[in-house]
């Protein structure tokens, strides 16, 4: 059975694959650097409500899977993600310095992927169908 998340007032299903990499592709999360990338993000999810159904951190960029409350913007969330990791990685590994110059380990930019189980044909449907209903209000106006 499909699990739905709740809030105060939603009811919501919202999943994204989202993916970055290192500035110039520079293969450095690898080793203490990947591990670390890896708990800094859970952090950021945990602080915001992001449940991580899947990962992975690869040598050059992070894939992620998650499952995210409405209040967010996928644009929020990689913000979030890449500017916190981005900060704390170059305090604690100063030596990312010599490659990394002024301040950006990441490169610029993302990729994001909407999934979920109702494909845009059952929507349409939905939507054709809907009033249909014997109880339907007829005051309804089509938007296309």
């Amino acid at each position: 059975m499909r699990s739905y998340r709740k809030a105060s007032h939603t009811v919501h299903d919202l999943k994204v694959h989202l993916i970055w990499i290192t500035k110039y592709r520079y293969k450095v999360l690898t080793k203490d650097i990947g591990l670390r990338i890896r708990d800094l993000i859970r952090q950021v999810c945990d602080q915001n409500d992001i449940q991580i159904i899947k990962g992975r951190v690869s040598k050059d960029h992070v894939h992620l899977y998650i499952s995210y409350p409405p209040k967010l913007s996928v644009s929020d969330i990689v913000r979030l993600c890449k500017g916190r990791s981005s900060r704390k990685i170059q305090e604690e590994f100063p030596q990312l310095g010599k490659i990394y110059w002024g301040k950006h380990f990441w490169g610029i930019g993302y990729a994001a992927f909407s999934s979920g189980h109702v494909t845009d044909e059952m929507i349409q449907e939905y939507l054709e169908n809907h009033g249909q209903h014997p109880n339907h209000n007829d005051d309804e106006f089509v938007v296309e």
